[in-house]
């Protein structure tokens, strides 16, 4: 648990405070399926490791798929699971439209489903954990302007059509930066998310608009994918503020080239899940929503922020 130490130390401290399963429980026959979007992006590896270390530390049995994007797979998985008779299940959707028969499916065969980082849309879920994008994206548009000076040019890096977290971002950047009047969105594209399809479009985007001061990333990911694009422009001419704290985005506001990033805590919000699953496996009534805070990782706070 390596990643923003001084939160998951102080976490893992009141585990058992905060109504976990106690060690003595039998929990060694309750099994979890959990479907991640994609193991390509580094956020959701934290996420994994912080739901396989949950897993151990209570003895249950975790089983992790990969979705690998792609939304029918998903649908699949989380199929195989209840067809497994899992005791819960824990989905990071690819799509939050695209589930709605395989988790009325789960919740007919009792299996307790937490939607995890992406809420789930046209089917009622057992609980949707989530990190407060809204807020994110806020705090994100407050930063870039302050970065700026209150005017310039800027676009936006969009994630995925169907992601929730896309849409909760989108929507807190716009209330944000809605503040700064001589600010200008010129341009909003997506990039799915990814570093290659991050540097492609701003590749695109810095020869419509030569003369852009600010890119908001609604991940580190594509961040990092613009800052190749832009070269010594970046952090200089150009400030790039992305999300989610990876350990590559971190280091990349400690050398300069990223302004900010809005750094979620995945390995906090796995270890949630886990323990929110065995909760409502054995019966217990759990929180039908819970936000996981947001925190801005800066230059000048960026030592808090661990990476390897």
């Amino acid at each position: 648990m390596r990643r923003l130490a001084f939160v998951i130390a102080g976490f893992a401290l009141g585990v058992a405070a905060c109504g976990a399963p106690a060690s003595g429980d039998d929990l060694g026959d309750i099994r979890i399926g959990l479907s991640v979007s994609t193991m390509d992006n580094p956020y959701f590896v934290q996420f994994r490791d912080g739901a396989e270390a949950a897993a151990q530390r209570f003895g249950v049995k975790l089983t992790v798929a990969d979705a690998q994007n792609d939304a029918t797979r998903q649908a699949t998985q989380i199929h195989g699971f209840t067809t497994q008779k899992v005791k819960a299940v824990i989905i990071n959707s690819v799509d939050s439209r695209a589930l709605d028969v395989e988790i009325r499916a789960a919740g007919l065969a009792g299996i307790p489903v937490i939607a995890a980082d992406r809420v789930i849309n046209g089917a009622a879920v057992t609980q949707n954990l989530a990190s407060d994008n809204v807020a994110g994206g806020r705090l994100g548009a407050q930063e870039l302007a302050r970065q700026l000076g209150g005017k310039g040019d800027v676009v936006v890096l969009r994630g995925l059509a169907g992601a929730s977290g896309s849409r909760d971002r989108s929507k807190g950047f716009t209330q944000g930066i809605a503040a700064y009047p001589k600010i200008k969105v010129v341009a909003a594209q997506r990039a799915d998310y990814d570093r290659d399809k991050g540097l492609t479009a701003m590749t695109g985007l810095l020869r419509s608009h030569p003369g852009l001061a600010g890119v908001f990333a609604e991940n580190d990911e594509m961040a990092l994918g613009a800052i190749q694009a832009l070269g010594p422009k970046a952090g200089t001419q150009v400030k790039v503020v992305g999300f989610d704290g990876t350990p590559d985005g971190i280091k990349a506001v400690r050398a300069g080239t990223m302004a900010a990033t809005v750094a979620q805590q995945p390995r906090l919000m796995g270890w949630q899940a886990v323990q929110d699953a065995i909760k409502a496996a054995e019966g217990q009534t759990i929180a039908k929503t819970v936000a996981i805070p947001v925190k801005l990782a800066t230059k000048e706070n960026a030592h808090q922020f661990w990476t390897f």
